[in-house]
This record gives C-alpha cells, sequence and structure tokens, in this order.
C-alpha cells in the first residue's frame, strides 16, 4: 500500500493540482513553479558543493558530452530559473513566503561556484588549451557568462565581475569580428543553437554591467541568414561551418525550440517569422499526443532514434525539442502549444512525495548531472511571454487523461490488494468477538483514508503519521495458529 500511496495516489493528486494552474494557459509562471524550486534547491547545493570539493569533474572523459556539459548546464537553467521566479515574486510576493534569493542563497552560491570552477572547464581546456576563455569556446563562455550575469542579479554581489566584463567584451569582440558571424563550440564543431544564447547572455550582461551591446546584437543577426539556412525550412540548420558560413543538414527541433526562447529578447520580428515556419514544418499534432519533431515533416530520417542533444526521439517527436518548446512556446505567446506541452510534460514527470520528478530525473546523467532535466524543465515553465499572440490554449491532449487514469487506476488497484490481503489475514487469525474486530477495522479504514488524502493534498507528513496510526490499530488481543 505504501508504494500505492508513494508513487501513484500522490502524483495523481499531485497533477490534478498541477493541471489546473492557471499559469500554465496564461504565461504567468505557475505556482507549482517555487515548490520544484524549492526542492531542486536544497538537492542541488548538496551536488554542487559536494562534486566542487571532490574534483569529480575532472575524471570525466573529454568525450563524455553528458558527464562534461551537462553539471554546468543544470547550473546555469537553476540560475535562470532563479532569476525568473524572483522577479515574479519581486512583482507578487504572495507566491511565496520568502524570496527566492533569500531561501536560495546557498544553493546560488553553490551553483555559481561550479560553473566558475576551473576544475568543471577541464573538458574544454583539453579542446582549447590554457586560452581557454580567450578564442572561440562559444559554448562554455555562453554558459559562464549567463552564469555569472544570474549570480550578480540575484545577490548583488560583484565578486566575479571583473571575469564577467571580460568574458563579455571578448566574446562580443570575437563574435563581432568573425567572417559570418559564428564561432566554434568544439574545434571544427559550429553550433547556431550555441550561438544566438550567447549574442543574448551578452545582452543580459549588459544591464548588470551598464554597457550597450545593441549595435553588436542587431549585426549579429547576420549569423542566421544567407548559406546558414536549411534550404526546406529556411531556418538555420543545426550545424554550420563557421570558416565558409554554410550549414550543414536539416533545421533540427532541439535547436530551433531552444533558439526561439532567446529570440524574441534580440528580434521581435524576426522571432515571429521564425516560429510561424518553425510551426508550420516541425509541429505535429494528433489525438493522442501533440509536439515538436525533431525533424522536418518531410524529412526521411528514423522515426525512433537517441542522441545526447535530441534525448529520445519518438514517431517523429522529439523529447528535448518539445521540453524546450515549452519556453519557446511561451516566450513567442503561443499558449495553444505551450499548454499542451506542458501538461504531457507534467503528467510524465511523475512527481513524488520528496518533490523529485521521476523521469526527469532518470533520463538525466545520474552520476555527473542528476538535475539536468528537472532544472531544464523548470527553466521552459518559467519562461514569459514577450512576444503577445492572442492565442488561446485550448485543451489537453488526450494522452494525459490516459495517464491520470492510469496513475489513479493503479493506486486504486493496490490499495483494494493491499486491503484485501489485510482482511484476509484478520479473518484467518482473529478471535475476538466480531462487533470489536469490525470497530477496529472501520478505525482502520478510516485512518488509511484521511491519510492517503492528506498525501493528496500535499500534506505528506500529517498523511505520513496518520498511516503508520493505522498500523498501530490493535486488531484483536489474542492469536492462534491455524
Amino acid at each position: 500500500m505504501g508504494a500505492g500511496i508513494f508513487f501513484f495516489a500522490y502524483p495523481t493528486g499531485m497533477l490534478i493540482r498541477l493541471l489546473t494552474d492557471p499559469g500554465l494557459a496564461t504565461g504567468e509562471i505557475p505556482r507549482f513553479a517555487f515548490r520544484l524550486h524549492h526542492s531542486l534547491s536544497k538537492r542541488i547545493e548538496q551536488w554542487a558543493l559536494r562534486r566542487v570539493s571532490c574534483g569529480q569533474a575532472g575524471q570525466v572523459d573529454t568525450f563524455n558530452i553528458s558527464g562534461t556539459e551537462w553539471p554546468v548546464f543544470s547550473s546555469v537553467f537553476y540560475l535562470w530559473s532563479t532569476e525568473a521566479l524572483q522577479k515574479a515574486w519581486e512583482e507578487d510576493p504572495s507566491l511565496s513566503e520568502v524570496m527566492p534569493a533569500k531561501y536560495a542563497r546557498g544553493t546560488i552560491e553553490a551553483a555559481t561556484a561550479l560553473i566558475a570552477d576551473p576544475g568543471h572547464a577541464k573538458w574544454v581546456k583539453d579542446h582549447w588549451g590554457e586560452d581557454y576563455l580567450k578564442r572561440e569556446n562559444l559554448f562554455y563562455r555562453m554558459l559562464l557568462i549567463s552564469g555569472l550575469t544570474s549570480y550578480e542579479k540575484l545577490l548583488c554581489n560583484s565578486s566575479y565581475r571583473a571575469s564577467l566584463a571580460e568574458q563579455v567584451d571578448t566574446l562580443a569582440k570575437e563574435i563581432d569580428a568573425s567572417p559570418y558571424g559564428l564561432l566554434d563550440d568544439y574545434p571544427s564543431e559550429c553550433y547556431p543553437v550555441d550561438i544566438l544564447p550567447a549574442i543574448a547572455a551578452i545582452r543580459r550582461a549588459d544591464k548588470v554591467l551598464e554597457t550597450d551591446h545593441g549595435e553588436f546584437a542587431a549585426r549579429a543577426l547576420r549569423g542566421f541568414q544567407g548559406a546558414i539556412l536549411d534550404p526546406e525550412t529556411e531556418l538555420p540548420a543545426y550545424i554550420a561551418d563557421s570558416k565558409t558560413g554554410l550549414g550543414y543538414g536539416s533545421a533540427r527541433g532541439v535547436g530551433l525550440s531552444f533558439m526561439l526562447i532567446w529570440a524574441p529578447e534580440l528580434w521581435p520580428e524576426t522571432a515571429r517569422e521564425w516560429y510561424e515556419t518553425y510551426e508550420k514544418h516541425f509541429w505535429q499534432k494528433g489525438r493522442l499526443v501533440a509536439g515538436f519533431r525533431e525533424f522536418p515533416q518531410n524529412y526521411s530520417h528514423a522515426r525512433i532514434l537517441y542522441d545526447v542533444d535530441a534525448g529520445p526521439v519518438l514517431a517523429g517527436y522529439g523529447v528535448a525539442a518539445s521540453a524546450f518548446g515549452i519556453g519557446a512556446a511561451r516566450a513567442n505567446g503561443h499558449f495553444e502549444h505551450s499548454y499542451p506541452l506542458s501538461t504531457e510534460a507534467l503528467v510524465a514527470s511523475w512527481p513524488l512525495p520528496n518533490g523529485t520528478l521521476l523521469i526527469p530525473m532518470l533520463m538525466s546523467n545520474l552520476s555527473d548531472a542528476p538535475y539536468v532535466g528537472e532544472s531544464a524543465l523548470l527553466f521552459s515553465l518559467t519562461r514569459q511571454p514577450i512576444i503577445s499572440n492572442g492565442r488561446d490554449a485550448g485543451s489537453w491532449p488526450l494522452s494525459v487523461s490516459l495517464a491520470l487514469c492510469f496513475y489513479a487506476g493503479l493506486a486504486i488497484a493496490l490499495t483494494v490488494a493491499a486491503i484485501a490481503r489485510i482482511v484476509m489475514l484478520e479473518k484467518r487469525f482473529r478471535k475476538e468477538p466480531r462487533y470489536t474486530s469490525t470497530r477496529k477495522f472501520t478505525v482502520w479504514v478510516v485512518l488509511i483514508m484521511v491519510g492517503t488524502m492528506a498525501f493528496l493534498m500535499s500534506w505528506p507528513i500529517i498523511g505520513s503519521l496518520l498511516i503508520l496510526l493505522a498500523l498501530l490499530v490493535p486488531w484483536k488481543s489474542r492469536y492462534s495458529c491455524p
């Protein structure tokens, strides 16, 4: 019964609460995001402190992408989410008893220390050498700028200001001076999906440093025009050659979703055009499921695959494309996409009483980056509209209702099975008068039911105490073997 309550009954009740949060349909930050942030803050702080102190990052193979990139990415996702929640709290303090920047101060410091830790830069040092902070290496430098910017904004602490100012200035100049507005992440590996967020990171840092790279950002649009575009969709290709400005292969959902989270901040009209084209070629909706594809609709590619960037791709749907698609749709004001995607993500997340989202955790790198899935989902759910489209949210897909039935059905089945087993044992061993056993059984049932309801209403401590009390009910005063 305990397993039924923990893994099925509680998730059913919690999901009903999550799915009815008005923020999912309106673009406001959902109230439950604060609860998830509280839970993540406790876990990420301990993980980040332990990982930096033990030097675990230095033992990871340079070409282990999830083991090298994801720990830093996890911390940046968390800090971006904290920024959004802090801003929402400043506008409406009723969202949380304590402001995020205060209750999460230790986690903010620990996450930033991990991002700035030279040990967590070992893999890019191996690629670029000791001057890894002075040339190309765009992905890592984008994360570094983003993390240090969030740190100063949240804690009003200028400890990292000199490093931040240097990175912003040198990276902006290097992108601007490049032949096509493109830089490599790794030697001979250029991904536009990282260049656009880097430009946005520079502009966000301007607000902290009181600098202005507006003209640079306007010129930087050149890196997403011309030969870099996928000829089929006229959207930026996933991979490019920084030396020739040519795009290779198809545009991909994971890259476009992530870029479209940031594009409205930089180039609103371009973002609007890109999103409409993205919807045309990548949005896929059936009776059961709705989501963004990893590859365009007419692209001949395996319907089922997996890679470290896209995650699982099933029937054309990209898990990472749809997860980041939540943030892209919210930022671009397309609630008719963000709402079904959000509801699907929530029922697929399998929330547990301890605050963990089971499925995102299992899809993470449990040894090196156990919180990248949860922090990425929180990041997407905390994006707010920059462009207004006046689109209604609509309804959730059939798969969401089926998932709720799955959770509730298994919870009921396991509970009934446990009760039936206990009743059978009680009948087998009792020798008390029937009215006494019936009365005790009634008390037991009431305690179990009220305890379960407490779990469903997100009071796990009260629920646990009531269920424990039920287990202490004296079923009989004497026993005999059959």
